[in-house]
């Protein structure tokens, strides 16, 4: 059941579990080998500040513009830091639209007195998002065929099944993952648009192939060559929380939903194919940020409650936020899918093939394949559905979401 109400709490969360939810890697030789997930760790002396600050907020109300928010939010922080008389904390990340607050490295002894401040309304210890190789394979593969394109074009299962392709000329996709094939040619990437979260010199560009994927789902350019998706030829934008190696943190993480919802359209939409343990910092801006857009986000990958993990859990929160399983091409339940009442539809996501870093293709699994399907729906307007998934858990089928 959609609930409209935005939830408010006030925790210290630690030890969260946070992953990116394509957890079943799966290859077109072997569709059975799994990739197991490290679990996440804190991050060092990192932490995620909340700000409850009024005058902020009216401040922030009377600017216009992602970097002047940036910008007063920042100054504010570095305030916030010298009042509590810390002198070496490394401020990384700023939120002025989604969330008022910042990310903060600091020693532990020093979270007391930031706490105390009065313009602040809770603090989160940072965690680490950490994906690991799928078995018998290098860091950095995705388990599928990483190659060159192909020379005709093919029209996944996936994406049959919801009743694609269709013309997505013109609309707009926002990827949180681990950025996009920047130089795809079944792509149509906005760069300019396109930005970063992991500091340093990382570009939006995708070293892992996670991004890339999702990305295709939604809107592989109809092209005669390679793969369609199911909005083909949409604009994507890659909004680039995760590296390489598939890390990043939830601090990150926050920054790109913050950086959407400043930057979004009303009838753009959002892809979240990552999440894991409780996070009310994510949740929280996740449910603020639909406010600009509609966000689409991964069940999860546990064979659990979806109502455990973050974001999921805030999808029967919002009409803004919806939540997806996983189903194979029986429409048969994917073993590896969350459930529960956060989730809104169910979607391909066994055995999906779709676009991958430099120029590829790949085929893999996980509910992060799920989500994009509906994405891609949804972007097109409002969503209808075709049936429903069979052997669904929690004895309530989803139904399985269609154009």
């Amino acid at each position: 059941m959609k609930k409209l109400q935005l939830k408010i709490l006030v925790l210290f969360c630690a030890g969260a579990l946070i992953y990116s939810c394509n957890d079943t890697f799966v290859s077109d030789e072997n569709a059975d080998d799994t990739v197991e997930l490290k679990s996440a760790s804190s991050s060092k002396n990192s932490y995620i500040v909340v700000l409850n600050d009024a005058d902020l907020t009216e401040d922030l109300s009377r600017l216009k513009g992602y970097e002047k928010k940036q910008n007063a939010v920042k100054a504010k922080s570095a305030k916030i830091l010298e009042r509590a008389g810390i002198t070496d904390g490394e401020i990384v990340h700023v939120y002025g639209t989604a969330l008022k607050g910042f990310s903060v490295k600091i020693a532990p002894g020093q979270l007391k007195k930031l706490e105390n401040d009065a313009s602040v309304a809770y603090i989160e210890q940072d965690k680490v998002i950490a994906l690991a190789p799928p078995p018998g394979k290098g860091p950095n593969s995705g388990g599928g065929d990483t190659g060159g394109g192909t020379t005709a074009q093919e029209t996944p299962w996936g994406i049959a099944r919801v009743g694609g392709a269709a013309d997505g000329t013109g609309k707009v996709a926002w990827i949180i993952d681990s950025g996009i094939d920047q130089d795809h040619p079944d792509l149509n990437v906005d760069k300019n648009r396109s930005e970063t979260f992991l500091g340093g010199k990382s570009t939006p560009d995708d070293q892992n192939g996670h991004g890339t994927h999702v990305a295709g789902t939604i809107a592989a350019i109809d092209n005669s060559e390679g793969v369609v998706g199911v909005a083909a030829g949409a604009t994507v934008v890659a909004v680039r929380v995760l590296d390489r190696r598939g890390s990043g943190t939830v601090s990150g993480v926050v920054a790109g939903v913050n950086y959407v919802a400043a930057n979004a359209s009303s009838g753009d939409v959002a892809n979240m194919s990552l999440g894991g343990g409780v996070s009310t910092t994510l949740d929280n801006a996740v449910l603020a940020a639909a406010s600009s857009c509609t966000f689409v986000l991964a069940a999860g990958n546990e064979s659990d409650d979806a109502n455990n993990h973050s974001p999921a859990r805030v999808g029967d929160e919002s009409t803004k936020v919806y939540t997806i399983s996983a189903c194979d091409s029986n429409d048969n339940w994917a073993y590896f899918s969350n459930y529960g009442s956060a989730v809104d539809y169910c979607a391909p996501g066994y055995r999906i093939k779709s676009t991958w870093k430099d120029g590829g293709y790949n085929t893999i699994s996980g509910t992060s394949m799920a989500a994009p399907h509906a994405a891609g729906v949804l972007l097109m307007g409002p969503a209808s559905s075709s049936g429903t998934v069979n052997g669904d858990p929690d004895g309530n089928p989803d139904p399985i979401i269609h154009l």
